[in-house]
């Protein structure tokens, strides 16, 4: 069943739609469901679907021109000489119908063969403009394909009319694959799976958390077991340096000095190592809202849900995870409060995107021109402060102060005054509390919201009501 992603289709069908040559370029992290959305897209459509593997140009031409040849003549008969050879048989055959052109995992081609983007951007100026063919470039290597592809040094630069980069669902669309699940279980998956699509449909609301995790994740053999340490041998050279990394991060080192020193390496170094799992979007830089990049502030954090969990609890306790066996450690994951401490810092991610959502639906007091978390000296307090999640609109004059608050207690007077004490040191003429609960509120807080129209209450089936 394929779920969500319906802005991308009617992207995909305005572009399919617009009568004449179209060029996407369409891109995202591993597993997150590029495939599936073209497949979708293309399944009632003229099209050559063609995914390049990691072999020679000599063998993908020859797949390429299977592809082709039996998508015009529904018969093969031979191998194209050259992909400039196949490109023109695609243009000669293409009339007056739609033709739907995709090459997925591009960079496996132009990795081996740079030339094919020199052919391409020929073929386009000179023959292609002036057909109705839609030409889709897909791929996984985000670098590459925002460098060698749409960079101003690629021969593709400016032929493009369109680039998307396809992103994981958030914890609402990752809800759509739980439907028998409670709406707090279904926020459960999401922080241990995030929104990436096959992850999703890996676990079964037929299944409860426990038993996902022992049969889909712990147990040998599981495809989700050792997913992160594939995933970071496929991508980079010196896995063991970057899970030092995450593993520092996911115990709370968030500095670049303090993860330097929890893997004892230069602060240079270290720096090199983040800004590639940057590029690859497992880990974010983060500076406090409403500052510069160029914060002294800055943090970093894991930005993939399943890679934080995996870090936070599997990979520092592999060994005795195997001695007590899957059954036992899902068990000690779910029953303790384990897991409840570790969806506190998930909680805040969902929130930020219920405010995105309701900000889109222009539900919030003012569309915001920044959001994000925000952190500093408080010196009423005289220690350091944070807000979970700041907006700000765009004349900076008003702000919503949000509190998160993941845990089987009630949100009460002390954690509002926390609140507005943070927000103090903001001047803002106008000022709004958005107040986030698992468990609900005390009395004294309801009677405070009650009272004032610059309090909202969200309990987690609220999340849900967007």
């Amino acid at each position: 069943m394929f779920i969500g992603r319906q802005q991308e289709l009617e992207m995909l069908n305005d572009l399919y739609n617009s009568n004449r040559f179209e060029f996407l370029v369409l891109y995202g992290k591993r597993r997150v469901g590029k495939t599936t959305l073209l497949s979708e897209f293309s399944k009632d459509k003229n099209s050559v679907f063609y995914s390049a593997q990691e072999k020679n140009s000599a063998l993908n031409i020859e797949s390429f021109s299977k592809a082709v040849q039996v998508r015009y003549s529904s018969s093969y008969f031979g191998t194209f000489e050259s992909w400039d050879s196949a490109f023109r048989y695609i243009g000669d055959n293409t009339g007056d119908e739609r033709q739907v052109i995709i090459i997925d995992e591009f960079p496996f081609v132009a990795q081996d063969t740079p030339s094919i983007k020199s052919t391409l951007q020929h073929i386009i100026d000179h023959e292609w403009k002036q057909k109705k063919i839609f030409l889709i470039l897909c791929g996984s290597s985000i670098s590459f394909m925002e460098n060698e592809v749409l960079g101003y040094k690629s021969p593709l630069y400016g032929r493009a009319t369109a680039t998307y980069e396809l992103l994981p669902f958030d914890y609402y669309d990752s809800a759509s694959f739980f439907p028998n699940y409670s709406i707090n279980d279904k926020l459960i998956a999401y922080g241990i799976l995030g929104g990436i699509p096959c992850y999703l449909e890996n676990f079964s609301d037929k299944l409860t958390i426990a038993e996902n995790l022992e049969k889909k994740v712990l147990k040998t053999g599981a495809f989700l077991k050792e997913e992160p340490q594939v995933l970071l041998r496929m991508e980079l050279r010196e896995p063991a340096v970057y899970n030092s990394i995450f593993e520092a991060i996911s115990n709370g080192a968030s500095r670049m000095n303090e993860i330097a020193g929890k893997i004892h390496e230069d602060s240079s170094k270290c720096s090199k190592y983040l800004d590639t799992l940057r590029t690859i979007k497992l880990i974010e830089k983060k500076y406090p809202a409403g500052e510069k990049e160029t914060s002294r502030k800055t943090i970093y954090s894991i930005a993939d849900p399943f890679f934080l969990f995996w870090f936070y609890f599997i990979f520092s306790n592999r060994s005795y995870y195997e001695i007590i066996g899957p059954q036992k450690a899902a068990k000690d994951i779910v029953d303790k409060n384990n897991l409840s401490d570790y969806m506190g810092t998930v909680f805040e991610k969902i929130c930020t995107e219920y405010m995105k959502r309701k900000a889109r639906e222009g539900k919030l007091p003012f569309y915001p021109n920044i959001i994000g978390k925000w952190w500093g000296n408080n010196p009423e307090k005289k220690q350091q402060d944070d807000v979970d999640i700041l907006l700000i609109d765009k004349s900076g004059e008003a702000a919503i102060f949000c509190e998160c608050k993941y845990r089987n207690e009630l949100f009460g007077k002390s954690e509002f005054e926390d609140l507005v004490s943070s927000s103090n040191l903001f001047q803002k003429k106008h000022k709004y509390y958005y107040l986030f609960s698992k468990s609900g509120f005390t009395k004294w807080v309801q009677d405070k919201a009650n009272k004032s129209d610059n309090i909202k209450l969200i309990k987690v089936n609220d999340l849900f009501d967007i």
